[in-house]
């Protein structure tokens, strides 16, 4: 990267971190039921709640339990179950048409990272009912009081029932935009192990790896603050005792419950100090072929973690230590090796691609994108542009689409 702009890049990155204790970040608090959540809405007098969620959490039954509870309070849900595997700007839009037409007053997002984002894009529309939703892409571009908005987290990974971001693709550009503000938080998130355990097992891995990665890239940043790298710390130690046991016995309720945890409090650590190039280079696969996310993330972060070496080494190696992946005889650089060791090994034996499927004449274009989204902002503890970012591409997919 150009000496300029490198500096452009961390001078901004500084006045963000400097601002941190100054910005109105807040934890949602937490429900541990559906019938907890269903007289909350009714104690708040909300009448007509939107259920934002998709097609394979409603096939499953996984709407049934909201649902009865809600019954038993009086209440009728409206539904909208067509959100994409990457939500796109008609999916919230199709969403918002129904949430004005019924004359809804609250939204529940059932499922995973997708069906919540949607569910923030609707937040969003509720919020700027006049503004659409490409003019409020960027940071704190949507100001003012969201409706009641409960998180109802199916999977444990993406963290989403904790964080301030709805990620968006424009289907007209197949490029996926971040709309980030501090009011589209959920005000409460329900974390129930029962609504996890029928998750399939490559799910169950890529969402794992989804939160093991945002972990990660917060605690690696340059943003960091000593609440984000507790938190990043202990979501990655529940990651290493519990994933792999959720992975292979799905009704193991404990280790679902402890990856709920993960996926929460690593959330909560990147929505205070960012993510990094693996989530730019996941976004622009995710953007252009619709490839899940988590199983992007899995697959790009040791690439990443590789690429960046000695300028990460000390901090991987202190997660590494704190998370007890390894012991404190290694030096920085055989603890950091380790770290990365380790998360391929994790991959292997979950069944994750080494590899994410792409074209190759994309790759000038797809680094592109990752560049436009991570800089300025993101704090990667090594800067690149979009000619360097082509590594990422190179390294990590293979011409297979």
């Amino acid at each position: 990267m150009k000496f300029l702009r490198r500096v452009w890049c961390r001078t901004v990155q500084t006045a963000m971190r400097l601002a941190i204790p100054l910005l109105p970040y807040r934890e949602p608090k937490l429900l541990s039921g559906c019938a907890e959540a269903a007289a909350l809405v009714r104690e708040k007098g909300k009448v007509r709640p939107l259920l934002v969620t998709d097609a394979g959490v409603r096939s499953h039954g996984l709407l049934e339990p909201v649902l009865a509870a809600l019954s038993q309070e009086g209440i009728s849900a409206e539904i909208f179950d067509k959100t994409a595997a990457n939500p796109t700007v008609s999916d919230v839009e199709a969403a918002f048409s129904i949430y004005r037409e019924k004359k809804c007053d609250a939204v529940i997002a059932v499922g995973g990272g997708s069906p919540m984002d949607c569910a923030k894009g609707v937040c969003a529309r509720a919020i700027k009912p006049r503004k659409s939703l490409l003019k409020m892409k960027g940071v704190l571009k949507v100001r003012g009081k969201a409706p009641l908005f409960i998180a109802v987290p199916t999977t444990a990974g993406t963290g989403s029932e904790a964080t301030i971001a709805a990620v968006i693709t424009d289907e007209k550009t197949h490029r996926k935009f971040t709309v980030l503000s501090f009011c589209l938080a959920p005000s409460y998130a329900l974390l129930d192990p029962g609504l996890t355990k029928t998750l399939p097992p490559a799910q169950t891995a890529e969402t794992g790896m989804d939160a093991l990665t945002h972990a990660v890239e917060a605690y690696i940043g340059r943003s960091t603050t000593r609440l984000t790298r507790r938190l990043a710390v202990e979501a990655v130690t529940l990651i290493k005792e519990n994933l792999i046991a959720a992975y292979e016995n799905g009704g193991d309720l404990a280790a679902r419950r402890n990856m709920q945890l993960a996926a929460y409090k690593a959330g909560m650590a990147f929505t205070v100090s960012y993510v990094g190039y693996v989530h730019a280079a996941a976004h622009a696969l995710g953007g252009m072929y619709n490839a899940p996310h988590g199983r992007t993330n899995a697959t790009l972060l040791p690439v990443v973690l590789r690429m960046f070496g000695d300028s990460c080494s000390v901090r991987l190696s202190r997660l590494a230590r704190a998370s007890g992946i390894c012991d404190g005889t290694l030096s920085d650089m055989d603890a950091s090796d380790a770290f990365i060791a380790w998360i391929e090994g994790l991959n292997e034996s979950m069944g994750i691609p080494p590899r994410a499927e792409l074209r190759g004449e994309d790759i000038p274009l797809l680094a592109r994108h990752a560049d436009a989204e991570a800089n300025p902002l993101y704090p990667v503890p090594k800067l690149m542009d979009a000619g360097e970012l082509e590594e990422i591409f190179r390294r990590g997919g293979k011409e297979s689409v």
